[in-house]
């Protein structure tokens, strides 16, 4: 993530009038998002009456009405149109798409749970004319603020450690926090983004969380459970990690949605390429510069990498955001870089990137984090230093690897 100073650094730009604006699938996919997103936080997407939710109904009247114009059978109602978003690929709806808008298995909802996945909330928050747009980055904006108020560059880099390694938090957790005197410049700040779990999350007395991204499982009917987060549901069943004892601890509290989707998600990738750069030995400063860009990597010969790592599930909405790595911190090498996942999970992600690139940012490369972390082992071996750390000494080595209460090691 990038700090948001002006319009051209904000990573939530929206998608290129000039190509998109004729199809009307594109606002149509926005009015989709926006109502599912809308009936999940109120009243869940399968608890639901007449009348809907003006948002709700807006998407129906619109899906039916470029049905009808294609000769296709409409959606009767809003139930049908919510299994029709977790069921059928967007790429077979009878919509107008320009090249890349949709891969061939992209789906709004995850077709298990029936919740929105990372790209209905791309869809949502990364377009125009929606409230949550720019949530995510006013909040980081406001700790970037704070923490230059008070000229402490280290308050700014914990409280991003904080919203990556501990999504969750017991009551008791959040109030020790305010004795943190690293954090006292966001000490407010904290109290308002973290919000109360709903009873959704309860299953026997207890909540639960993803031993992989640290957020709350939701439990599911068949007894299983789900994770918000792709990477997880990709790799496959969702681990158990703490189990909150509702009895014990009283209701905990979570990060806002909007902060856990762009970045405790993006947060986790980050820390995982962190760790794979430490244990080849090299020097990672994260988030430098008040996080001009993510991390900093310095070889032992000096020459130094600046990395933006973009967990984003939809290429053309990154492209659409891409720029130069900033300046400052200086660099010898800039790179943006995707999980290998993402790659994986949609064909041709690269080359769609590539070609929603902006002009300004046809010269930034984009790789996955194993190929970003393969170039760096190449380079310690061209430079006669192919050396490695102990495990236990990169865990030991900086304030960022203590133990959390959660039970993980901040990464």
């Amino acid at each position: 993530m990038t700090q948001p100073n002006s319009p051209l650094n904000d990573d939530s730009l929206p998608l290129p009038a000039e190509e998109w604006a004729a199809h009307e699938g594109v606002p149509l996919l926005k009015t989709l998002a926006r109502a599912l997103l809308i009936l999940e936080g109120t009243a869940g997407l399968d608890a639901f009456t007449l009348p809907y939710p003006p948002e709700a109904q807006r998407a129906l009247d619109r899906t039916a009405l470029a049905c009808l114009v294609r000769g296709e059978e409409p959606p009767a109602s809003l139930a049908e149109l919510i299994d029709r978003c977790r069921t059928l690929p967007l790429a077979k709806w009878p919509l107008d798409l320009p090249t890349d808008a949709a891969g061939p298995e992209d789906m709004l909802l995850d077709p298990m749970s029936g919740r929105p996945g990372d790209l209905c909330h791309e869809w949502a928050e990364r377009c125009p004319d929606t409230a949550a747009r720019f949530r995510d980055r006013l909040i980081v904006h406001t700790a970037l603020r704070l923490c230059r108020e008070y000229g402490e560059e280290e308050a700014y880099t914990e409280f991003r450690r904080l919203l990556v390694r501990r999504p969750v938090l017991t009551v008791a957790e959040l109030s020790a926090l305010g004795a943190d005197l690293v954090l006292e410049p966001v000490h407010e700040l904290i109290t308002r983004i973290y919000q109360d779990v709903p009873d959704s999350y309860l299953r026997d007395g207890h909540y639960t969380t993803c031993g992989r991204c640290l957020t709350l499982l939701v439990p599911v009917r068949d007894g299983s459970w789900w994770c918000e987060r792709d990477r997880c549901r990709r790799t496959g069943p969702a681990p158990l990690g703490r189990r909150l004892e509702r009895a014990t601890t009283g209701r905990p509290v979570q990060l806002e949605r909007p902060l856990r989707q762009f970045v405790t998600g993006p947060g986790r990738a980050e820390a995982d390429l962190e760790r794979q750069l430490l244990d080849l030995g090299l020097d990672v400063r994260m988030w430098p510069g008040y996080d001009a860009y993510d991390l900093l990597v310095t070889f032992p010969d000096g020459h130094r990498w600046a990395i933006d790592v973009k967990d984003w599930a939809h290429p053309v909405f990154l492209g659409r955001s891409a720029r130069p790595v900033p300046a400052d911190p200086p660099y010898d090498d800039g790179f943006w870089v995707v999980p290998q996942y993402r790659v994986a999970a949609r064909p041709g992600y690269l080359a769609a990137f590539a070609r929603a690139r902006p002009a300004r940012a046809r010269g930034l490369p984009l790789l996955t984090d194993r190929a970003l972390a393969s170039r760096a082992a190449a380079r310690l071996r061209e430079i006669g230093r192919p050396r490695t750390r102990p495990r236990a000494e990169v865990l030991t080595t900086t304030r960022r690897n203590r133990a959390t209460p959660d039970g993980a090691r901040h990464a």
